[in-house]
Formats: C-alpha cells, sequence, structure tokens
C-alpha cells in the first residue's frame, strides 16, 4: 500500500501494490528471523506432544515471556486461546498452533491508526503530510528518517527533511548526507538555533514546493529529561502555529534490543507530544521480537515500520500477519 496516496484508489497499479506486498513480506520475514530461531522455533516442539494440558500452557507462557511480549500481554493472548480451545472442544495441540497465530494477529490488527497519513479511510491526505520523529539517542532515528524519505521517493513524492538535531554539527551533516543519497531536500540552520524555527522554516519550505511530507528530526533524548522532553513540547506547539492540523503523525523511533524498556520510552513519550506510530528498529538483530505485541497491547500503539538493516531501502510497513506467519515458518 502506498505511503502517500494523492492517486485516487482506482488508479492505483495492481502489480505495483502486489510487488510492495511480496517486499513489505520478506522484510517481516527477515524483522523475525532471529525471534523464530530464539523463542518462537520452540513452539512447533511444544505443540508436537500432541496433549492440550497445564504444562503445554507453562511451556507456550515461557516461551512468549522470553520473546519479551511481557506478562500481561502473554497472559492476555494465552487466556484467549484457552477460551477458543475449550469453547470449540478441541484437543489435539496442533490446533493451539492455529489458534495463537490469529489471536497475535488479531492483537496487532485491533490497533487502530491515531494519525491522517498511514492509514487506509479514503479521506485525502493533508498536503503537505508532516511528521514530527521523536526518540532516545542511539535509536536510529536520523537513519529511520532518511529510509522513510527514500520510500516516499521510489512512490515519486517530494520530501523536505528538517534538521531538527541542531545540537551537534556532526547530526546536520549526517542527515544532508543520508538526505544526498536519497534524494530529499534538507532545511537547515546554524549548529545551536532554535529546533523549532527549523521545523518551522521546513514546513514552509514544503507548502511552497508541492512537497508531499516535512520530516522533521529532532534530536534525540533520554525520556527522563524534563527540560528536553519540554522542548520537544515546545517544537509540536510551533508546528501547530504553522499548521493547525499539524503534525499529521508523531513516529516515535524504538530499538528492538533494549526490551521491556522500549516500553517505559514510548510512554514518556506518547504524554509528552502524542505519538501515533512507532517504527521498531533493530528488529532483526534481537531474538526478543515479542516487544511488537507488547506494545499494540500495553500502549495501544501501532508499529508502522520496522528497520531491517543499514541500507536506505531497510525499513518496510508493517505487516502484522506476514510478521506472525514469519514466526511460526
Amino acid at each position: 500500500m502506498p505511503l502517500f496516496r494523492r492517486r485516487p484508489k482506482e488508479a492505483e497499479d495492481p502489480e505495483q501494490i502486489a510487488e510492495e506486498k511480496v517486499r513489505a513480506e520478506a522484510k517481516s520475514e527477515a524483522a523475525a528471523a532471529r525471534t523464530r530461531r530464539g523463542w518462537f522455533g520452540r513452539v512447533a516442539g511444544i505443540l508436537d506432544r500432541g496433549t492440550i494440558d497445564e504444562e503445554l500452557w507453562l511451556e507456550l507462557e515461557e516461551v512468549l515471556l522470553g520473546a519479551d511480549v511481557g506478562l500481561k500481554t502473554a497472559e492476555k493472548i494465552l487466556d484467549q486461546v484457552k477460551e477458543r480451545v475449550e469453547k470449540e472442544h478441541l484437543r489435539d495441540a496442533h490446533d493451539v498452533r492455529r489458534l495463537l497465530k490469529e489471536a497475535l494477529v488479531a492483537l496487532l490488527a485491533a490497533v487502530p491508526p491515531r494519525g491522517r497519513l498511514w492509514n487506509d479511510d479514503g479521506a485525502p491526505p493533508p498536503q503537505p503530510g508532516v511528521i514530527l520523529v521523536v526518540g532516545v539517542n542511539g535509536s536510529g532515528k536520523t537513519t529511520s528518517i532518511a529510509k522513510l524519505a527514500h520510500l516516499y521517493g521510489q512512490e515519486g513524492e517530494r520530501v523536505v527533511v528538517a534538521a531538527g538535531d541542531t545540537f551537534r554539527a556532526a547530526a546536520i551533516d549526517q542527515l544532508k548526507t543520508w538526505a544526498d543519497r536519497v534524494g530529499a531536500q534538507v532545511v537547515a540552520h546554524r549548529e545551536g538555533a532554535d529546533p523549532s524555527a527549523v521545523a518551522f522554516d521546513a514546513i514552509g519550505a514544503a507548502q511552497s514546493r508541492d512537497a508531499a511530507v516535512a520530516i522533521i528530526d529532532t534530536a534525540g533524548r533520554l525520556h527522563t529529561k524534563f527540560n528536553l522532553m519540554e522542548e520537544l513540547r515546545k517544537v509540536r506547539r510551533v508546528i501547530e502555529r504553522k499548521d493547525p492540523t499539524a503534525p499529521h503523525e508523531v513516529l516515535l523511533v524504538l530499538d528492538a534490543t533494549t526490551g521491556q524498556n522500549a516500553l517505559i520510552q514510548a510512554k514518556a513519550f506518547a504524554e509528552a507530544v502524542d505519538v501515533t506510530a512507532i517504527a521498531l528498529t533493530k528488529l532483526d538483530g534481537t531474538a526478543k521480537g515479542g516487544i511488537v505485541f507488547a506494545i499494540a497491547d500495553d500502549l495501544g500503539l501501532p508499529v508502522r515500520f520496522v528497520g531491517t538493516g543499514e541500507g536506505e531501502d531497510d525499513l518496510s510497513p508493517f505487516d502484522p500477519e506476514a510478521f506472525v506467519d514469519a514466526l511460526f515458518e
């Protein structure tokens, strides 16, 4: 599905959509590979015993907890599966595999879209769409911005990026280098400038240049630092002054390898700037990809993108069904 739909839905190329789906499924498989090998690969062995008993449920709970699904979410998922087993009078443990997959997909699919860009409600998207990108230091925020710009560029859309991490000259240079690689335009001020002013000017540039989106970078910051979180709130207020409907998405970039700590980060950022979506980076580098389910269940935030490498092509729209299928392959 295109990220930014300016054409009517009936004018889209079915072949292109099919190709995009195949690519998304391949990325989902890559993202899930280590989690499957590390934890979910055990599910088949547990269910091969053929008997549904208390030991089976305990072992499945261990798998979910080991994959960082979290206790509350793991119990919720297994309670749903148990309920269906009893209701449908199932006796074969292999049926549990099917029900577990369905429960995991349903949990992810139940999270409604919060922003105005990445949904399929048929409404015309705002132009330019304004995406505020936030996250802690080292989460992969700057590279995720470049990869997102690349995804839009592949759809033939013009992208403006705001170099809002003004604390470090190196951050501005890094973003400019990435932008050159992916064909995005950069709006930057001097080192130490007000990030809000950069965001304001970038939106103006996107409006005047008929850009599809303005992607606003921000400095990485610890979620525990009150003053830095207040600065994020200021950036959001300034964006709203430039466009009262913006930001249309607030994308929080999380490092999947941090596990349950990612939930703590997400809660703090959600309270500060009303996060609408998650980009989960380094998912291919952890055996604990179950954090995807904890984010959906605990926070009610949709995972929209997953990062699976360092190249500009290594960010993909998240496909819940393909991801769960890959966990059980």
